[in-house]
């Protein structure tokens, strides 16, 4: 039987739009997350769907650990997230840097055993089946990205585009979000007042075709993280976000959708 399942095994993997190396990189897989085989195109070619926002796309199988359905569980459902930018995972033979985000698999607090070997994690992780304060890791570690270069379809520190930054965020708490803004604009409830605005809650822009295209993470007192050139703090207004650099808006608010509930200690997302 072959197998129906792939996990990525290298720091970074770049997800295509067609089947070659020299078409429009789509999204990322970072280290540990999974995807379902979906159709093969000769040795060097896999058609992929990712298991935590159904996003598909081509990749390269040389990159993926493969296995089968029986398997699927204990790698997917990692509840340990790595939060150091980057740090190495370490075998007797090697050391394999792997970025904010990754999924840790069979992680029991020190280290990986993994069907291509065992891995010690030193660095930093959050183990999202224990009770902890889901705004203020949401906040700290939207501003570990703080200068991150813009990146179509990146998702890692050292390229990201504006929904991949979201999507990322989110999964270190624990949230899956689907991986493109005219998608996530579909969660949470509306916030119907910038003045009514709390940290975490997430701001859309549009195009001029009224089109979604850009996203944000709010934090307090009117400012805005967010992707564009590069991972910046902006201010925020009723009518969009205004760079300074610039002297001018830049983005055109659309509305503010609300995934948190609750400020402070006591908060929880949903």
């Amino acid at each position: 039987m072959s197998p129906r399942y792939g996990m990525c095994k290298v720091s970074v993997s770049p997800l295509r739009k067609t089947a070659n190396d020299r078409s429009e990189m789509v999204s990322q897989l970072l280290f540990g997350e999974c995807v379902e085989l979906l159709e093969k195109k000769g040795r060097s070619w896999i058609f992929v769907r990712v298991l935590h926002d159904a996003y598909e796309a081509w990749m390269d199988p040389k990159q993926l650990h493969l296995f089968e359905e029986k398997e699927l569980m204990q790698f997917q459902s990692a509840n340990h997230i790595a939060l150091e930018l980057v740090e190495s995972v370490k075998s007797t033979d090697q050391a394999l840097p792997i970025l904010i985000g990754s999924s840790l698999p069979k992680f029991d607090g020190l280290s990986m055993k993994l069907p291509f070997g065992k891995y010690q994690y030193s660095g930093l992780s959050i183990h999202l089946l224990e009770p902890f304060n889901k705004v203020d890791i949401l906040l700290n570690i939207a501003k570990k990205y703080l200068h991150a270069p813009y990146l179509w379809g990146g998702r890692s520190p050292f390229g990201i585009d504006c929904s991949g930054y979201v999507q990322v965020v989110f999964k270190t708490i624990g949230l899956a979000l689907p991986r493109d803004a005219k998608e996530q604009v579909k969660e949470g409830i509306p916030v119907n007042f910038v003045t009514e605005v709390l940290p975490g809650d997430l701001a859309f822009f549009h195009n001029q075709d009224g089109r979604i295209h850009h996203v944000g993470i709010m934090l307090e007192q009117g400012r805005i993280l967010h992707a564009s050139g590069k991972v910046r703090l902006d201010p925020m207004d009723h009518y969009g976000i205004y760079n300074n650099e610039l002297k001018k808006y830049t983005h055109r608010l659309r509305i503010i959708k609300r995934l948190a509930i609750g400020l402070g200690s006591e908060a929880e997302l949903v």
